[in-house]
């Protein structure tokens, strides 16, 4: 390399070192404008993970355009003959020239020109990873849940304010425009539902067979065992299995339960909740495929009770949470089919929030006959005011974005790493009162690192 190329990198790094160090000051203080780019704003990535999800993260960072300024470098897997050479050969379809690697100490030791990596592997490997990658001296994006057990997500937190790195959590929801927008401007500036009494949210999927894969391309055992693994059932299937992931209340979950404890403003002060493997071979999930649960919150309009389920035997309305309040009622989901306020009858007039572009006005239907005797028996639903912000990009493409904005100096974090902690709080101790089999209480204290 010769030395002006050395120097251009030199001068690139530090741009982005003191420019993330500005954002992460910013973790607590307003939004800035953004400031115009340059070839300083290029950022080097590594994909460590390169399986479904990961697959999930890197369509969104391929989708911001060739002109992006990201180039990802390196991926690593340790399926070397399934995942890693398919997405190598992928990424170098798309003119990003990649070195492809097994273990992640070797590729953090030979890859000196990284700036971030983002991080889509079992939950079980989250904080070892995210804590080398950012001792390393890079900025982290780590796929929720930030870890399967609370010391793990402990030490994430610890790192990354040891080390001054940006360490965002990939509870995408933070930075979709129809959410922000719902909590922003509806609930905190609009108080559109009055005082919220009751949440309630759920995923449902359908019943499925465990993961399989190619025999051919099966690990051997040595490898398996290195990185955690006892099988290949184990390896394909480890949401399922304790000490590996957290089953769907945390796979699934974590993702609604953080916007519960984001749009109240408040974390839960206890749960009570029920749940089995009811329907799957309890051998191979180990972790409950059907789980109901119930938070009370503290807020400052008063208590909230908040019950959420997730089911892995019937889709039946698939994923949403329903705000409701003494003067209306959110419903919304990350399906951009389902968005919407509703009235109750004390709600007033709401035409101001239309006019100011917040809601968009019920359609008028025609008059008949038969809506007009369904209008004498009181049995209309409420009409419904859509959510006027449309998400147009895929789900996890802004909140990556908001990762990339903040380490050139643009943005905060939108879920940095105390602000997922909460979440992993809440919902690591709904497998806890399952196998308590009784209620059990938040101390104000656990949610602090």
């Amino acid at each position: 390399m010769d030395k002006q190329n050395t120097k251009n990198r030199i001068n690139r790094r530090g741009f982005l070192r003191s420019s993330a160090a500005a954002g992460a000051g910013m973790v607590f203080t307003p939004r800035i404008l953004a400031q115009g780019t340059s070839k300083t704003d290029d950022i080097n990535v590594a994909l460590l993970g390169a399986g479904a999800q990961g697959q999930v993260l890197l369509d969104a960072c391929l989708a911001m355009g060739k002109d992006s300024g990201i180039h990802f470098k390196a991926v690593c897997d340790i399926w070397e003959s399934y995942n890693l050479k398919r997405v190598a050969r992928m990424l170098k379809a798309y003119k990003h020239d990649n070195n492809a690697y097994v273990d992640f100490q070797e590729m953090l030791a030979k890859e000196k020109d990284l700036d971030a990596v983002i991080i889509a592997t079992p939950d079980f490997w989250h904080s070892p990873q995210t804590i080398a990658c950012l001792k390393a001296g890079l900025h982290v994006y780590c796929e929720k849940e930030m870890s399967n057990t609370l010391e793990g997500a402990q030490a994430m937190v610890k790192a990354a304010e040891e080390t001054g790195k940006l360490l965002q959590i990939g509870h995408q929801r933070r930075s979709n425009p129809r959410y922000i927008h719902c909590h922003d401007k509806l609930l905190k500036e609009a108080n559109i539902l009055g005082r919220i009494t009751t949440v309630n949210g759920q995923w449902n999927r359908a019943a499925k067979p465990d993961l399989a894969w190619p025999k051919k391309a099966a690990l051997d055992q040595a490898t398996l065992e290195k990185y955690g693994y006892k099988d290949m059932h184990q390896f394909r299937n480890w949401r399922w299995y304790k000490g590996l992931g957290g089953g769907p209340i945390v796979d699934l979950g974590s993702h609604q339960i953080d916007v519960y404890n984001w749009f109240l403003g408040a974390h839960p002060r206890s749960v009570i909740a029920s749940g089995g493997t009811d329907y799957y071979e309890k051998k191979t999930h180990e972790l409950y495929d059907t789980v109901m649960a119930i938070y009370e919150y503290q807020t400052k309009g008063g208590v909230v009770r908040a019950f959420y389920q997730t089911l892995t035997t019937n889709s039946v309305n698939g994923y949403y949470e329903t705000f409701m309040g003494d003067k209306g009622t959110l419903n919304i989901s990350e399906s951009a089919s389902r968005g919407a306020v509703y009235p109750e009858p004390s709600a007033g007039d709401w035409s101001k929030w239309v006019k100011m572009g917040w809601l968009t006005e019920p359609a008028k239907e025609e008059e008949s006959e038969e809506k007009a005797l369904l209008d004498t028996r009181e049995s209309m639903a409420p009409e419904a005011y859509e959510i006027p912000v449309k998400m147009e990009k895929k789900y996890h493409q802004p909140h990556l974005e908001n990762f990339f904005s903040a380490i050139r100096g643009k943005a905060k974090l939108n879920c940095p790493a105390e602000e997922a902690y909460v979440c992993a709080v809440s919902v690591l101790k709904v497998n806890e009162a399952i196998e308590a089999n009784c209620r059990l209480e938040f101390k104000p204290e656990e949610f602090k690192v």
